[in-house]
């Protein structure tokens, strides 16, 4: 059984920064497609960001140039720094894994419990 756990969230002000992380268990981390979705108030879950076991990564459009999503793969974790936050990026913070690239970035088939990224004016 896959557990993934998130950490990192908290409230910041706009322009600051924050980084997520979320550690893995239960799997080998190092074949899986790993990724960052968030969910703001009224609104449908989306994809902020995705990493290959090979490095690959791909970003949603709102993210590109503030947002870097890394993986360490002998700790099994998965990063995501965020920079010059903006009120619009607060949201729920889901880290996903899945062995299959479409499927992590769209309907993983697995998921953290989430972590709260608030930012304030």
């Amino acid at each position: 059984q896959v557990q993934l756990v998130e950490s990192g969230g908290g409230l910041v002000q706009a322009g600051g920064s924050l980084r997520l992380s979320c550690a893995a268990s239960g799997s080998r981390f190092s074949f899986d497609c790993m990724a960052w979705h968030r969910q703001a108030p009224g609104k449908q879950r989306e994809l902020v960001a995705a990493i290959s076991p090979g490095g690959i990564t791909m970003y949603a459009d709102a993210v590109k140039g503030r947002f870097t999503i890394s993986r360490d793969d002998a700790k099994s974790t998965v990063y995501l720094q965020m920079n010059s936050l903006k009120i619009e990026d607060t949201a729920v913070y889901y880290c996903a894994a899945d062995t299959i690239w479409a499927r992590a970035t769209m309907q993983p088939d697995y998921w953290g419990q989430g972590t709260q990224v608030t930012v304030s004016s």
